[in-house]
């Protein structure tokens, strides 16, 4: 039967794999290549890597890392970080990377978005949004790791990033990350149904309901982090991923 995809977001400082709480306190959490190893084994529908200070330090993620990435995985994954220009974009692609996933490149440079698109495919272009809601109580749209705010709210967002060629959309409200307690389904609903291309639930998963619940929202696909890297109460590091028969289960209920 069909079912949505499930993503691990894994974020990368530097080389090293981290998680973050509502995109701070960055705390280290082992290496990313045993990381990929264990999704492997898993079966892991698709992965992605964000290296969430190359912005801040004005690079790009490593192109030896994903190359190092692409000799492990066997799934499908996408990389971001730091992404300016089409030269980038192609390296990492052929580095072995499936996707390119830019956030704020797409804030400072849109135009780029679209030179991007036209010489990978949309299939390969992903724009991650990342939504707060400011001081009057209005989602916006923040960059740069989630620490400029814009004056975009996130439904303009996901419409500008279809128009300029993005073929999927990252959707993550940053007060839900790490959190587990469930995504912003009103967010997702509000996004998913202005826009003709996938949109990714991302920040707030920690048990399956969650996802269903996602994808009931609009959600195409639903991507998780902590649920991914933590087990129990007290958070012990463990790289999980649920069997396909729960995920199956999941989705099976609400038919």
């Amino acid at each position: 039967m069909f079912r949505p995809r499930i993503i691990p977001v894994l974020l990368l400082k530097g080389k090293g794999l981290v998680k973050t709480t509502k995109y701070s306190n960055a705390k280290y959490i082992g290496d990313p290549i045993n990381a990929v190893r264990i999704f492997n084994d898993l079966e892991a529908d698709e992965l992605v890597f964000l290296d969430i200070t190359a912005v801040h330090e004005n690079r790009t993620i490593s192109v030896d890392l994903v190359k190092q990435l692409g000799d492990e995985a066997f799934m499908p994954f996408g990389v971001g970080g730091g992404i300016k220009n089409v030269r980038q974009a192609i390296d990492l692609i052929n580095a072995g990377a499936e996707k390119v996933v830019l956030n704020t490149l797409f804030i400072e440079d849109p135009d780029m978005i679209s030179h991007i698109s036209r010489t990978l495919g949309n299939q390969s272009v992903v724009v991650s949004i990342d939504v707060k809601k400011n001081f009057f109580g209005k989602y916006r749209v923040y960059y740069k790791s989630g620490t400029k705010q814009t004056d975009m709210d996130p439904v303009t967002a996901a419409v500008n990033a279809e128009k300029l060629g993005a073929g999927e959309i990252i959707l993550n409200y940053i007060p839900n990350d790490s959190l587990m307690a469930g995504y912003n389904l009103e967010l997702i609903k509000m996004v998913s149904s202005k826009v003709n291309i996938p949109v990714v639930a991302s920040c707030g998963a920690g048990l399956l309901k969650h996802f269903s619940e996602a994808y009931d929202a609009g959600a195409h696909a639903m991507a998780a982090g902590s649920m991914f890297v933590y087990h129990g109460a007290r958070r012990g590091i463990l790289i999980n991923y649920p069997a396909k028969e729960e995920i199956i289960n999941t989705f099976s209920k609400n038919e």
